[in-house]
């Protein structure tokens, strides 16, 4: 996939362990709520209906009671391998009229799950609208946000 270096964001990782696991992590609510966002925040709830047009909902929680709730949808589902995700469009498909967020962010994400030897290479790929979505995202810290989530991710992934 061609990057757009104005629009997209990206992460990329060797993760230790196989691509059935990282997928469990990114698709069971119950363990996405382990490791989803960077601690001390946590998330208290997901809904993952895993079907393009399918819900995928998280409320995240931070350490002073802040509560960010971010509804969006699955564009595309192919097991093990890739998930598209959005904000900008809710279940089916229905457009949603503002962002959930607290930073007004809009974007899809395309996340791959390539074996690589016995782990997986994880890719992260973060497309914004505006070339402002994305200096904004990079400036929250998507880096190291994110970077500390897939760590999250590799840990949880191992013990399963």
């Amino acid at each position: 996939m061609l990057l757009n270096p104005a629009l997209d964001l990206e992460l990329d990782r060797l993760l230790s362990a196989p691509p059935a696991t990282v997928w469990r992590c990114w698709t069971e609510p119950a363990l996405l709520c382990q490791w989803f966002c960077p601690k001390p925040w946590f998330v208290s709830e997901a809904v993952i209906d895993l079907r393009a047009g399918g819900s995928f909902f998280t409320q995240m929680n931070g350490p002073d009671g802040e509560a960010v709730p971010n509804e969006g949808s699955f564009l595309e589902v192919i097991p093990q391998r890739k998930l598209v995700f959005t904000d900008i469009f809710g279940p089916d498909f229905a457009p949603l009229a503002e962002p959930q967020s607290g930073a007004g962010l809009r974007f899809a994400a395309i996340l791959t799950f390539t074996p690589e030897g016995t782990g997986t290479r994880y890719n992260a790929t973060v497309r914004h609208r505006t070339a402002e979505d994305a200096d904004t995202h990079r400036k929250m810290g998507f880096h190291d946000g994110w970077g500390a989530a897939a760590t999250q991710l590799e840990e949880l992934a191992r013990t399963l």
